[in-house]
């Protein structure tokens, strides 16, 4: 769970590689990670091929869990701070973490950072997204969870004066894969 340093499975990688075709026609012109290695594994894929460079940026790291750090899901499930967590993440915080509007703030400062007119890939994590795409959407934090993001799925904003343009959510280079039985059955 959270920051543990768990890097690409070959999976991972194969999506990666997939992920740098579609990305090689966005005329992306640098690429800003979250520090852990699974995501900075998946900058370096996509930096490689796309001759790009990488900066790191603790600010897009994972949701900070605290003491379920490095913890499964198995192992929290019947932690009593897990319940309230998960009925409240806006104002429940994971025990010594944050709470997901603290992982927002965090989330938007990061990509705040990013100059006028520039086209940055930033690597990051689900709730880092969800929550920011929450941001650019306008729509409430607490929405979150509806959205599905993928490893390695795409999503894109543009902003322009001061005003965002969300132009797509969680695009897979393999949309089969969108139909993993994790979280979808494939209509037959």
């Amino acid at each position: 769970m959270g920051n543990a340093d768990v890097p690409l499975s070959e999976r991972g990688r194969a999506q990666c590689e997939l992920a740098a075709g579609l990305l090689a026609r966005f005329d992306v012109q640098r690429i800003v990670t979250s520090p852990l290695v699974r995501a900075t594994e998946t900058a370096a894929i996509l930096a490689r091929a796309l001759g790009l460079p990488v900066t790191h940026d603790a600010d897009l790291e994972e949701v900070r869990f605290g003491r379920w750090q490095g913890l499964t899901y198995d192992e929290i499930r019947h932690d009593p701070d897990y319940h309230a967590f998960m009925s409240d993440p806006l104002t429940k915080q994971t025990p010594g973490g944050e709470t997901i509007l603290d992982v927002q703030r965090r989330g938007i400062a990061g990509m705040d950072r990013v100059g006028a007119g520039e086209r940055v890939l930033f690597v990051s994590h689900g709730d880092i997204i969800r929550s920011a795409l929450c941001h650019f959407l306008a729509i409430p934090v607490s929405e979150f969870r509806r959205m599905r993001v993928d490893n390695c799925g795409m999503s894109a904003v543009t902003l322009r004066d001061g005003r965002a343009e969300v132009r797509f959510v969680n695009m897979l280079a393999d949309p089969d894969r969108a139909w993993d039985p994790l979280h979808w059955e494939k209509p037959s």
